[in-house]
């Protein structure tokens, strides 16, 4: 399905950006090593920061966007079925939230690129730079054993 609205890159975000947040929250329960853990509950809070930032921003901006098209963006090149199964160790905790972060961070980077107004593209530019800071931090934790 083509993402051709703002209303719609909006909605897909917020829906991204939840499960997501899901995920964490799943992750977090898992985990057993603490670093890890925090790891999980601190990007959980900062997936529902992101999230409330996601409505926010919609609320004020649709009316300057109602009439921009915005084309070359797919919802498919950024949905994955990602969930925390029964058997997933903190090794692929970790590799779920790498995969989580990076999908995003691909999406806020292609977004940022096609929305027409600037404040907005610098919204998703600042998640583009808060996502690579998560991979880092997430790959600094590679090396942690439970």
């Amino acid at each position: 399905m083509a993402l051709t609205t703002f209303g719609a890159i909006m909605g897909f975000a917020g829906e991204m950006l939840r499960r997501t947040g899901d995920v964490y929250q799943a992750a977090a329960q898992k985990a057993r090593n603490p670093s890890l853990r925090n790891a999980f509950h601190t990007l959980l809070t900062e997936e529902r920061k992101n999230r409330s930032l996601m409505e926010t921003t919609r609320r004020e901006n649709v009316t300057e966007m109602i009439l921009e098209p915005i084309s070359g963006l797919r919802q498919e090149d950024y949905e994955t079925d990602i969930h925390v199964g029964d058997e997933t160790d903190d090794a692929g905790l970790l590799k779920v939230a790498l995969t989580c972060e990076a999908l995003e961070r691909k999406f806020f980077s292609e977004v940022s690129a096609k929305i027409p107004l600037p404040e907005v593209a610098r919204i998703f530019r600042k998640m583009v730079q808060q996502k690579e800071s998560n991979i880092a931090r997430l790959k600094s934790l590679e090396s942690i054993k439970a």
